[in-house]
């Protein structure tokens, strides 16, 4: 069975989830430290974690397998996902893919700490039209490879 898992503390897609979800009746679970409205309807749920450091995360990690889509723009829970077998894309429609994740860690470390070391960096860039649509057919075309792999609703 497919499901989307969704970090839902930033996520800009969210209404394009809907969308792809409702198309292919696919349970989407919305999963945040905070509250985070979810279309009222039997394919959509919220799950509201505790407050710890990454337990969104955790939550998400530990479901995450295959036939799950995890949707997060989050580079250690993307590791997670992908390690246990999930689909990953990013808010801007770019996959996680095993063979890419070492070099999204590696990138987001020395970022990290270029920062600590007091350098001044670029944020990411801001969040596009271009990438929604990006986001909408990578999340599409997912869907329909799982369901081609067996792993339809």
């Amino acid at each position: 069975m497919i499901a989307i898992l969704v970090d839902g503390d930033a996520c800009p897609v969210k209404p394009e989830v809907y969308k792809v979800a409702e198309r292919y009746a696919v349970p989407v679970t919305v999963v945040a430290n905070a509250f985070v409205a979810v279309p009222r309807q039997p394919l959509f749920q919220f799950v509201l974690v505790g407050d710890g450091f990454d337990a969104a995360d955790d939550w998400i990690a530990e479901r995450a397998a295959p036939g799950t889509i995890v949707v997060t723009a989050d580079v250690p829970l993307a590791a997670r996902a992908v390690k246990a077998g999930a689909e990953v894309i990013g808010p801007n429609g770019r996959p996680f893919t095993e063979a890419g994740i070492g070099m999204a860690l590696a990138t987001r470390n020395l970022m990290a700490d270029l920062r600590a070391a007091g350098e001044v960096t670029q944020g990411p860039r801001g969040f596009s039209a271009r990438d929604r649509s990006a986001f909408l057919s990578a999340l599409d075309e997912t869907v329909n490879r799982l369901k081609r792999k067996g792993f339809g609703p």
